[in-house]
């Protein structure tokens, strides 16, 4: 009778445990600027049609796409090249918008001590990466030249650099851009990596995709993400505080500029695509393994596939 009992009581946590599951939206979101556009969605958790939207924060790409491949998350906002990648290597998850244009600045420092070299130094974090692509372009399309370090691989250590002095001129990413411009006033934005010309909102660096399971949700979805990222942008401080409160960002380490230098606006696939494709050419020609050796097909965008 015990060993029955216990074996009722397994079944029972399981089913409890699958349709807990089957209530729940899973939405996987890369730390980093990404997590601003959602603030509003961590603090008041929507439903769908019954189903609550749960938000999860994710460390590192590479958690993402495990997580993607398990498919252990209905939704997830990585960067578009990874996004463009994972497709081409035959994840069934399909493109549904654009929440940041870009967070990329050059950082250089006014009164500059000692003799500049001929070809200046330009410190860039993420060798292959979206930063790395897009200082390459934006230099060549200026007709600068620099020569470029790699020594540092994140952000934080480029920072770091900064405001240790060993590094004059660096390629930084919100937040640790802000963070850099208080704590030295010698620091400046020489550059803005992320405006290719004033028609465009940005570069379509960040991807929201989604498992085909909720295709016929995506009217929903779009409104509700683009709620999402219109409160991050018009009411900063409040995204701010809900994030700070919840220990995703350190107090002080965002500021309403920090925010509107990530761009943060929400753009359906459909609407966006001219300056997806605009953006994965640019990939294509500098780094074309970063999305997988080619274009993704037009089931990237469509969901159909």
């Amino acid at each position: 009778m015990v060993k029955y009992f216990c074996l009722l009581l397994l079944l029972l946590c399981g089913c409890q445990s699958g349709k807990k599951e089957n209530d729940t939206i899973r939405v996987s979101v890369l730390r980093g600027p990404s997590v601003i556009a959602f603030a509003e969605m961590i603090e008041d958790v929507p439903e769908i049609e019954g189903k609550q939207v749960s938000v999860e924060i994710v460390d590192s790409p590479e958690l993402m796409q495990a997580l993607l491949i398990k498919n252990k998350a209905d939704i997830a906002v990585l960067p578009m090249i990874n996004a463009a990648n994972l497709y081409n290597k035959g994840l069934k998850y399909s493109l549904l918008g654009c929440p940041v244009w870009g967070n990329l600045y050059i950082v250089d420092r006014k009164n500059k001590e000692g003799q500049p070299s001929e070809t200046e130094t330009l410190h860039i974090f993420g060798a292959g990466t979206t930063p790395d692509i897009l200082t390459r372009y934006y230099l060549q399309q200026k007709g600068l030249s620099y020569a470029l370090n790699y020594a540092f691989s994140t952000p934080r250590e480029i920072s770091q650099g900064l405001l240790g002095g060993q590094v004059r001129t660096a390629v930084l990413a919100e937040p640790f851009l802000s963070m850099v411009l208080q704590k030295d006033t010698t620091l400046y934005i020489q550059s803005d990596l992320n405006n290719p010309d004033s028609a465009s909102p940005g570069f379509a660096q960040t991807a929201i995709v989604y498992a085909p399971s909720l295709r016929d949700k995506k009217p929903l979805l779009d409104s509700l993400l683009n709620k999402s990222c219109l409160f991050a942008a018009s009411q900063p401080e409040k995204a701010i505080g809900i994030l700070e409160r919840r220990n995703i960002f350190a107090p002080g380490a965002l500021t309403p500029e920090s925010i509107e230098r990530c761009r943060i606006h929400y753009l359906p696939a459909e609407q966006a695509k001219e300056s997806i494709l605009d953006f994965l050419r640019i990939i294509e020609q500098y780094e074309p393994k970063a999305i997988g050796g080619k274009l993704p097909d037009d089931g990237f965008i469509s969901g159909k596939r």
